[in-house]
């Protein structure tokens, strides 16, 4: 095993990501990450920290020959209570980035359908209610209703069928991996060479959300008497939020396929426990948020103002997983 793989093997052992063992060592983030990708060799004050750091000889970094299992022995485990962890071949890692590929357009685009669904119904409401389309207050409802379904129920499907495909790989963000040898180092290339494309997403995608209020402006600088422009500008702000978040979305799903396989970020050892308590709060939260949404949109009739629920959601999440994290750690 080479040095490169020693200190992977022996920074995830120890929970660290690359930013806590390059604050231990006094260097950048970069530089580790170039040892771990064998793209430069630490010099030899740094291997002699390292060897205090993680508690073994300079030998054992050094020398190919030397495995890193006899140091370790029957400590590989956390804890007695928790099974030793599951090694990702190659093989694995590539089917797993490629599926998160292939998901990340799928949830996405389920997501994108989820926040588009609305626009027609209120579309045809407004229309209805101003005089400009022959249909009566129960068809233009009913034709909304009809296509707010249907883009609703593709989602789903779309969500439901990418999940059965998922379960293949649970472990790997769920669970303690150990990658074999040259894991990291393709995870890291592919990485590397989508960062600019993950860039693009994310920047185009939060410039869509925040411009996505513009179509409103405008209604506002140049009314009609039946507010045509009022009920569009609400489709507009729906398919541009819609188009932003699904960019973000995709992106973000590809890129967090990297950091579990490399065990960084949301899926770092530490993290992954965490998360293991969060995850029934998370899905009881958006369970509540879904049920609201739908309570208050059938009952007010209102879907040109109920669809604020997710936004609003989406920023209060942030807190709720903040406050359970800060009570977790104090527990």
């Amino acid at each position: 095993m080479i040095l490169a793989d020693k200190i992977i093997e022996l920074r995830k052992k120890n929970g660290w990501s690359q930013e806590e063992l390059a604050e231990k060592l006094n260097v950048s983030r970069q530089s580790i990450s170039k040892w771990e990708g064998a793209q430069s060799v630490p010099d030899m004050n740094r291997i002699i920290a390292m060897s205090q750091i993680f508690g073994v000889s300079t030998d054992v970094l050094l020398k190919d020959d030397l495995d890193l299992a006899p140091t370790f022995g029957s400590d590989l485990p956390v804890s007695a209570d928790e099974p030793a962890p599951r090694v990702v071949t190659l093989e694995d890692a590539q089917v797993f980035l490629d599926y998160k590929n292939w998901a990340s357009g799928r949830v996405a685009l389920g997501v994108m359908l989820c926040i588009m669904s609305p626009i027609i119904l209120i579309i045809l409401g407004g229309l209805q209610e101003y005089g400009r389309i022959a249909l009566t207050e129960t068809q233009a409802g009913g034709l909304g209703m009809i296509v707010l379904i249907l883009m609703i129920g593709c989602a789903v499907a779309l969500f439901v069928t990418t999940a059965m495909r998922h379960n293949r790989f649970e472990y790997i963000e769920e669970e303690m991996i150990e990658t074999a040898y040259g894991v990291s180092g393709m995870a890291r290339e592919r990485r590397e060479r989508y960062t600019a494309a993950h860039t693009r997403l994310l920047t185009i995608g939060i410039v869509l959300c925040v411009i996505a209020v513009i179509p409103i402006f405008l209604s506002q600088l140049f009314p009609t008497e039946d507010h045509v422009l009022e009920v569009l500008s609400i489709g507009f702000l729906l398919l541009f939020i819609a188009t932003g978040v699904m960019m973000i979305v995709r992106g973000s799903i590809i890129w967090g396929g990297f950091q579990a396989l490399l065990e960084e970020g949301d899926y770092r050892r530490t993290e992954k426990k965490a998360n293991k308590k969060i995850a029934p709060i998370a899905s009881i939260y958006w369970l509540a948020v879904t049920a609201g949404f739908l309570a208050w949109s059938f009952i007010t009739n209102d879907w040109g103002r109920t669809w604020i629920v997710w936004p609003i959601a989406g920023v209060a999440f942030g807190i709720v997983a903040g406050i359970a994290r800060m009570l977790r750690d104090k527990a």
